[in-house]
């Protein structure tokens, strides 16, 4: 098992190549989009991610990085403040988790191994076919080749697994929220804090990104799962978004505004992925391909870079594929569950989110043979 290509190059895609290259293997990552994608909310890394970061040798770049947000303000849809969520007199545990825009991640994770991985941006695959010598892979531009192992880590609407496992419909569990997310001038020059305002069906929410003249705009609501398809590709999608927050105060009107004029729309359902199994054949899924746990959960990005540092581990320690990836799922399924389970409660407690956040042990490959 010496070729491996990756599907998706956000940070599942990056950061398990990082691993399989550093362990010896020849590894192509491919990408729908033109280039590495920018933009994206802020996004955490907690306990065990972190760990994992470190030994990329990535942590002072990332501390380097850091957002910062000191305080959520929390308001209810009128604009009365309800209360105030200090975030900068942390313990020491949670003193080492990370903050940082979306960009700066992918930005690291690609400058770590762009030289060592081959990259195919503008390609994906159009049909694959596992069998005792390989998967033997179609793509987009026409070319066709052979690989040993092939990893989806191409998110939430995976390709791959599609492809590998069968229709999205079988594995998504939508919990009851679409929501848009946007980027607006920060006009009310917001730093270092985060404002939210909720109840237990909407959510609006700004975000900066440090200090910085943009800030991130989020509505999320509920929405009738038979509807969400017209929704997503209806042509007045923005005002059935605005429909859904008529009445709501605080910011809410202004942003509302701004999202009409908005070139950076994105549209998506909140959903979870649920697989049975995470391998078939040579074909394997990491990251939110396997076990997406919603935005809901805080913890998409660290569950990838854990997953990916011991999908790589796993397979760089057993010859036998069926039983890196059988180790892989052992290891990581309990942890991403517990993660998931996060996103079904309105307001889970700081010692609910702790246990999930530490619910693994990372496993240590330090005695594989680096290349």
């Amino acid at each position: 098992m010496k070729t491996v290509l990756v599907s998706g190059a956000s940070i599942a895609g990056p950061s398990v190549a990082f691993w399989l290259a550093r362990y010896g293997f020849d590894v192509t990552l491919i990408e729908i989009a033109p280039a590495v994608r920018s933009g994206g909310y802020p996004i955490d890394l907690r306990g065990p991610a972190v760990d994992v970061v470190e030994r990329m040798e990535l942590l002072e770049a990332l501390k380097a990085a850091h957002v910062d947000t000191r305080r959520i303000i929390i308001f209810d849809p009128t604009g009365e403040k309800v209360r105030v969520v200090e975030t900068g007199g942390r313990n020491d545990e949670q003193a080492r988790d990370l903050e940082v825009r979306r960009t700066d991640l992918t930005s690291l994770l690609f400058d770590k191994t762009r030289n060592d991985v081959e990259y195919l941006f503008g390609e994906s695959i159009v049909s694959l076919s596992s069998h005792e010598g390989g998967v033997d892979v179609a793509f987009r531009s026409g070319k066709q080749r052979k690989f040993d192992i092939v990893i989806g880590t191409d998110g939430l609407h995976s390709n791959t697994r599609g492809l590998a496992f069968g229709t999205e419909h079988s594995f998504e569990r939508y919990i009851g929220r679409c929501y848009a997310v946007f980027s607006i001038p920060n006009y009310i020059d917001l730093s270092h804090e985060g404002l939210i305002s909720m109840n237990e069906e909407k959510m609006a929410a700004l975000y900066p990104a440090g200090q910085s003249d943009v800030l991130h705009a989020l509505l999320a609501f509920k929405y009738d799962e038979h509807k969400v398809q017209e929704l997503l590709t209806a042509k007045d999608r923005r005002e059935i978004v605005a429909e859904r927050f008529a009445g709501w105060g605080w910011e809410v009107p202004r942003m509302i505004e701004m999202m009409r004029e908005s070139d950076d729309l994105f549209l998506d359902t909140m959903s979870q992925v649920r697989m049975p199994c995470w391998s078939t054949g040579r074909v394997v899924v990491a990251g939110d391909a396997a076990h997406a746990p919603t935005f809901r959960s805080g913890q998409g990005s660290s569950l990838a870079m854990i997953g990916a540092y011991i999908l790589a581990g796993e397979i760089a320690s057993n010859e036998d594929r069926a039983t890196a990836f059988a180790n892989y799922e052992n290891i990581m399924r309990p942890f991403a569950e517990a993660n998931q389970a996060l996103a079904y409660k309105y307001d889970p407690s700081p010692e609910e989110k702790m246990s999930a956040y530490k619910a693994i042990t990372l496993p240590d490959y330090s005695r594989l043979k680096v290349n």
